[in-house]
């Protein structure tokens, strides 16, 4: 931002302190005849916003940079926000898009000496603009026409890697639907992927305790399980040391990048939730946590989903099976060959569960179960069983023809 205001003749003006305080300072000084700022839905966000509000002489002007519709645009028919995706994102089809930007000033106003960041990064190009996220957008074209058939392949460069330019505004949502249209198969998916993002949003307007309370409230009555080993179940998973390789390498390449794969949030935040039994909210902390693109509308939209809390989620008896996940999306094993090189000399079946290998095709292959590698921290089946049934007792229902053919 810094560069491409020196662009227009002027600088990136950096001011800390009480936003409540310093923003309507500077309006005052520069003699600003409106401040206009990007609109949030989160609750520290949204309570940040009204304190700035109500010290400034004239009413801000908030705007939605970061989503295709601002909440309240996309109701139904009755006047409300659909508690169903698949209707939710009919209607968002429908609403017409806001019109285009308007060009920028034709100068900017000097900063103050000693306010700005000065030389960002040593002087070195940033790893990450306005202009990456744009040009980015260009190349993903040439790709996006095969996302429906690509995006769950982890070991493939299938998705448009663009979430962190979304989470923080390198690159409006809105143009990207504009640039890409859905006039294919793959494009219409990838355009489906921002309104999800939009949906999570607009939850979270009216749910700013999305990262805290179940939007489905019986679910919070569901009894997690606690203390000591708990805590252990959970430092393995954060670490990548669960024994089941597709859910290690996803927490290993997190920790290592910030960045994970889609459908490897959904096999790790599975496993935690339903083999591990321990509450998404810790799990979504620590997403949050790492997560470069980390942002609670569209990480604890995601996490409610997972663990069937949200309105529209997956049913509770859905249950990821991490071998099966593995084998299917990363069939011959070279995602897991990346973050787990201790399991790199196993055949490209049974790099997948290697509990399962025979004894001389682990010894060729250096892998010694619990010294090597972890042994499984806990059988899928038996975990799956333990779920269902706390699950039960939390809704107070019995098994439902759904969960006896499963």
């Amino acid at each position: 931002m810094d560069r491409s205001l020196r662009f227009l003749g002027g600088r990136l003006w950096v001011v800390e302190g009480d936003p409540a305080e310093v923003v309507p300072r500077v309006a005052a000084d520069v003699g600003a005849q409106v401040v206009t700022f990007n609109s949030d839905v989160t609750r520290w966000s949204a309570e940040r916003d009204r304190r700035v509000a109500r010290r400034l002489a004239q009413p801000p002007l908030g705007c939605w940079g970061t989503l295709v519709h601002p909440p309240g645009s996309v109701l139904t028919a009755r006047g409300t926000l659909s508690r169903v995706f698949t209707a939710f994102h009919r209607r968002w089809m429908q609403i017409p898009l806001r019109e285009e930007a308007l060009p920028g000033p034709a100068e900017i106003l000097g900063a103050p000496a000693g306010s700005t960041l000065g030389d960002l990064h040593g002087g070195r190009p940033s790893p990450w603009s306005e202009a990456d996220a744009l040009e980015r957008l260009r190349s993903w074209l040439d790709q996006v026409d095969h996302y429906h058939e690509d995006r769950d392949y982890p070991a493939e460069d299938g998705t448009s890697g663009l979430s962190a330019a979304f989470r923080f505004g390198l690159l409006s949502p809105r143009h990207a639907v504009v640039t890409v249209g859905d006039h294919t198969s793959g494009r219409a998916a990838y355009v489906r992927q921002l309104a999800w993002r939009d949906w999570y949003a607009h939850l979270t307007a009216q749910n700013p305790d999305i990262d805290r309370v179940a939007l489905r409230p019986e679910y919070d009555r569901i009894v997690w399980t606690s203390g000591p080993d708990a805590d252990a179940d959970f430092d393995a998973w954060r670490t990548g040391r669960t024994g089941y390789p597709i859910v290690d390498a996803a927490m290993r390449q997190l920790a290592a990048t910030g960045g994970m794969h889609n459908r490897l949030r959904m096999i790790a935040a599975s496993f935690l939730v339903k083999d591990l039994l321990i509450d998404w909210r810790r799990g979504e902390r620590w997403f949050r946590h790492l997560l470069v693109d980390g942002d609670i509308p569209q990480n604890a939209g995601n996490w409610q989903w997972v663990a069937g809390t949200g309105p529209d989620a997956a049913p509770y008896f859905r249950i990821f099976n991490p071998v099966t996940q593995s084998l299917r999306f990363d069939p011959r094993g070279v995602y897991l060959r990346r973050w787990l090189p201790e399991l790199a000399g196993l055949g490209a079946k049974a790099i997948h569960a290697p509990w399962k290998a025979g004894p001389l095709e682990l010894t060729a292959a250096g892998v010694t179960l619990g010294v090597t590698y972890p042994a499984p921290r806990v059988d899928h089946s038996t975990a799956r069983r333990h779920t269902l049934e706390a699950y039960r007792r939390a809704l107070n229902r019995s098994g439902t023809p759904e969960d006896r053919r499963r």
